[in-house]
């Protein structure tokens, strides 16, 4: 009986499995074109007709009677080019053109004739089934569907409306080129083309998401890189799972190394130089079309730390404005945990006119060096989000004149102390300081939890988390590459462009991390 039963649901399961190859069959036959012009228009209308900007449009071929049909999409497909190099050519031009000699026979046409000697486009494609062409129609392109032919034409008449080349709009420069990536995939890898007669860039597209797809671009420069590195960064776009990637954000979330790690292992830039020195060092660049924001990997602690400017002047004031930008991210990590540190716990190691002073403007402050400064520190966070969602006009000032008239009245109160006003301004300022807004937020975040450990164990706390956060850099990695590269593993060599920037004379050859194929760079 059990046999019978095991059986009986062997069968049943089998039928079942018959049943789907059927029906997966069906709808693959139901999805394929026929010769008939009028059951292929059905089909196309019950898949993408109900969207009121998708427009049909019959007509017949010059004269020879044979029905024809197009389909777009208004505001994305360009008419002129539409009706200049479509409609005209198979209605006008092909009669008065070719009327000795009728390429048509009993009512058929040739595809080949159509594609290379009527239609005047430089993209044309061939597709054999509905969903094919209703994606490629909803994103620009027209398709040209004749009576007798199996498949259809698909015509890159694509026209984007984009914003006009501006200056980067995230990251101020001083001096370099003034220009930045739009939203446009063309422009920005036309940038990179423009950039120099670059003989072996290459640039690899791809495609990421599953309902809403859009075009990648893998950009390297072949005799460069190492091709290891081009493989991993491939696999891993390849292997993005996701509905939709509006924003290159998305990508870099997908393919970093650690997705718990405070610290981005994926740079994002508007400026194509720095794209163009990054693929010069054997790295790799990434574009999403749809975003003015470029992804770099791998990328290092110190990357983050430097700008393109650093190399446009002379190497002395590169390097003075380079170890600013290192103290300054030193003081916006560290300066509100060493006063709590200071205050709370080792308040003999301060100078002792020092230590009257700030005793005296504390004297009637009723919280604990902690929550004064947690006080002003969140305020002060509130007010830099809330400059960058005003207006431009009035966030500005709204953040200037709210930072001033909240220090003021808090002093004013007896909230907190005079001093650490001083302490929370200087630690916005040097944040500021910081070209990189990721690695900025980064350090924004962790200078919370410095805080805390001073709060609790004063200066061994700060050390101790000195410790946890190098022992974290140390194990970070970005595509294999360390995040506190050259500095561990140690490489003094290549310390000429690490905390200094040594002459571009003595930089002659290309960091030994990105193992590169040409390792010099220079003589």
């Amino acid at each position: 009986m059990r046999r019978w039963k095991s059986k009986v649901r062997k069968t049943e399961k089998q039928a079942t499995k018959n049943e789907d190859k059927q029906e997966s069959k069906s709808q693959d036959s139901t999805d394929q074109f026929t010769d008939d012009l009028v059951l292929n228009l059905e089909a196309i209308k019950q898949e993408i007709g109900h969207n009121w900007d998708v427009h049909f449009r019959e007509f017949v071929i010059g004269r020879t009677g044979i029905q024809a049909a197009i389909v777009f999409v208004e505001g994305l497909s360009d008419k002129e080019l539409i009706d200049k190099n479509i409609m005209k050519s198979l209605m006008e031009d092909f009669t008065v053109e070719y009327k000795q000699e009728l390429p048509y026979v009993k009512g058929s046409i040739s595809k080949e004739f159509i594609k290379n000697q009527v239609l005047s486009i430089s993209e044309i494609e061939e597709v054999s089934s509905i969903k094919e062409l209703a994606l490629k129609v909803l994103t620009g392109s027209t398709a040209i569907l004749i009576d007798g032919l199996l498949d259809a034409l698909i015509v890159g008449t694509t026209k984007l409306k984009t914003r006009t080349i501006e200056e980067p709009v995230s990251e101020a420069l001083v001096r370099g080129p003034r220009v930045g990536f739009t939203e446009s995939l063309s422009d920005n890898t036309s940038f990179l083309r423009g950039s120099g007669e670059i003989e072996n860039l290459s640039l690899v597209k791809f495609q990421v998401g599953k309902r809403s797809k859009k075009d990648l671009v893998v950009a390297y420069i072949k005799d460069i890189v190492d091709p290891e590195l081009v493989q991993e960064v491939e696999s891993r776009i390849k292997k993005i799972d996701i509905d939709s990637v509006p924003e290159s954000g998305y990508v870099e979330q997908l393919i970093e190394d650690n997705y718990l790690s405070p610290f981005p292992q994926v740079q994002n830039t508007e400026r194509p130089d720095r794209v163009i020195a990054a693929l010069m060092e054997g790295r790799v660049a990434i574009l999403l079309d749809g975003t003015p924001f470029a992804l770099i990997v791998p990328v290092t602690l110190s990357m983050m730390l430097q700008s393109p400017e650093d190399y446009y002047e002379r190497w002395i004031p590169g390097t003075f404005i380079r170890m600013l930008r290192y103290l300054a991210a030193i003081l916006a990590l560290f300066t509100p945990s060493l006063y709590i540190a200071f205050i709370s716990f080792h308040s003999g190691l301060i100078p002792t006119k020092l230590a009257i002073s700030i005793i005296g403007t504390r004297s009637g402050v009723p919280f604990p060096a902690l929550i004064e400064a947690l006080f002003m520190e969140i305020a002060i966070e509130i007010l830099r989000e809330a400059g960058l969602r005003l207006p431009k006009p009035i966030g500005p000032a709204m953040g200037i004149v709210g930072g001033l008239i909240i220090g003021e009245a808090a002093v004013q109160a007896g909230i907190v102390s005079p001093v650490l006003v001083i302490v929370v301004a200087l630690t916005a300022i040097s944040s500021f300081s910081i070209p990189h807004y990721s690695i900025g937020i980064t350090l924004r975040i962790l200078r919370f939890p410095a805080m805390l450990c001073a709060a609790i164990l004063g200066l061994y706390g700060v050390i101790l988390f000195i410790l946890f956060m190098t022992s974290h850099l140390v194990k970070l990695k970005s595509f294999g590459v360390p995040y506190l590269s050259p500095a561990v593993p140690y490489r003094l060599s290549e310390w000429k462009d690490l905390m200094v920037r040594m002459p571009l004379m003595m930089m002659k050859r290309r960091p030994k991390m990105m193992n590169t194929k040409d390792p010099t760079r220079k003589g």
